[in-house]
């Protein structure tokens, strides 16, 4: 968020998802357990667009975890919504990362906010480690 006319530096990279029927409750709303999943979905399309997927630091011996997750729920989404996920890393990860989320509809009515906290583990130790070098190194450019 700007202030003062300061831009922070920060990565951030948005996707759709279309709500599926069984996304939604007996209310026809998006149920509030779904979101977590969208959550997912755009912090996993943020990572590949950074030319760093989860499965190659899976393969690379590197887990993510989710460590907290915190939620704001706005107004609800609807069956056939397409809906923009808006996933920004606001700082250079070490051991652990965090994704802010933004949902949005197709007329850009904020939905639902939320931010996850998630720990660089290495699968050999199953204790935290630091992100990976090159993930920082591609990274990098959108923290100057």
């Amino acid at each position: 968020m700007a202030r003062n006319g300061y831009i922070p530096h920060m990565y951030s990279h948005e996707t759709t998802v279309r709500v599926r029927y069984a996304e939604t409750d007996r209310m026809g709303y998006v149920y509030y357990g779904t979101y977590a999943q969208y959550f997912e979905v755009g912090r996993v399309e943020a990572m590949r667009s950074l030319g760093f997927p989860y499965l190659r630091m899976e393969r690379e011996g590197v887990m993510l975890p989710v460590h907290d997750l915190t939620v704001n729920y706005h107004k609800p989404a609807f069956y056939d919504d397409l809906l923009t996920v808006r996933t920004v890393i606001p700082q250079l990860p070490a051991v652990r990362i965090r994704f802010v989320y933004e949902v949005r509809d197709e007329h850009g009515v904020l939905l639902t906010d939320a931010a996850t906290t998630l720990v660089f583990i290495d699968r050999a130790t199953n204790k935290p480690c630091r992100a990976p070098a090159e993930l920082l190194e591609k990274m990098g450019p959108y923290f100057k």
